[in-house]
């Protein structure tokens, strides 16, 4: 409720519009994490992050055009060089909030990546202010889905890129993380090889497999399978997970409106 209540007040204020329609425009890019590819498989109505989002930014009476746009595998070199930037992002109209989140795979897939992520990240940033010079970017840590330590070298590079670009950084991990430990395995998917399950079950499970793979978005087949060595080896977000990404973007976008806000209305000082 203090959430919505703050949107309400500072977007009502006029802090942020955009000026066709009145609706606050909102891009989400990054990669698996922002795309949610098997969530919208396997439950196409939604809604997914960018509807969950767009939706509480309704509810507080901010009408809202989100944009969820991510690849899974998606590296910001990759993104760059094989044309998707090009395609998918530069030619959008003009969003308020770029909300920017890579890391998982930039570490996973280069051997290079404490020298090339920071260049890599410079290197998008300077394309999105050429392209989005009126866009506000914010630079978006990584959940956890890397090793803890792993996940802790990747966020303080994208904290230190943001101090660098004096850009506003949203820590999700920490709020993630809290959320993972209320429930543990109940924020991801079971993505599981059917090969790897007793082949008396494989028969009835043919409508839940997709590439070799039985796909599963709660805790519904776990008392079944929990036990196999594993089963919960997934840590990408399902439906549930990405509530959660969204609550925690529409709390950090309302602390930043805040602060921008108390910035404004402060008297200056002569």
């Amino acid at each position: 409720m203090v959430v919505l209540l703050l949107l309400v007040t500072f977007f009502c204020q006029g802090i942020v519009r955009s000026e066709d329609d009145g609706k606050i425009r909102i891009l989400l890019l990054g990669d698996s994490t922002t795309e949610g590819s098997i969530p919208r498989l396997m439950k196409p109505e939604g809604p997914h992050l960018d509807q969950t989002l767009q939706h509480i930014l309704d509810a507080s009476g901010t009408p809202a055009d989100v944009i969820a746009s991510g690849l899974s595998g998606e590296t910001i070199r990759s993104l760059i060089d094989k044309g998707r930037y090009q395609r998918d992002v530069a030619k959008l109209p003009t969003p308020d909030f770029i909300f920017i989140r890579y890391g998982i795979n930039d570490a996973s897939k280069d051997k290079d990546f404490i020298t090339n992520f920071p260049k890599n990240y410079q290197e998008l940033l300077s394309m999105l202010r050429k392209d989005h010079p009126e866009a506000t970017i914010i630079l978006t840590t990584i959940i956890p889905y890397l090793s803890e330590e792993s996940s802790k070298t990747v966020n303080d590079l994208i904290q230190r890129i943001g101090a660098e670009e004096r850009l506003p950084v949203f820590d999700i991990y920490p709020g993630y993380a809290a959320a993972l430990k209320n429930g543990p395995n109940m924020l991801n998917y079971r993505r599981y090889p059917l090969e790897k399950i007793p082949a008396c079950h494989h028969e009835w499970l043919k409508p839940r497999v997709h590439g070799g793979m039985v796909v599963v978005l709660d805790n519904e087949l776990d008392a079944l399978f929990g036990d196999l060595p594993g089963w919960y080896g997934d840590r990408h977000p399902n439906l549930a997970g990405y509530n959660v990404i969204a609550n925690l973007t529409a709390q950090f976008l309302a602390s930043l409106l805040q602060e921008r806000a108390a910035k404004t209305q402060a008297p200056s000082s002569k």
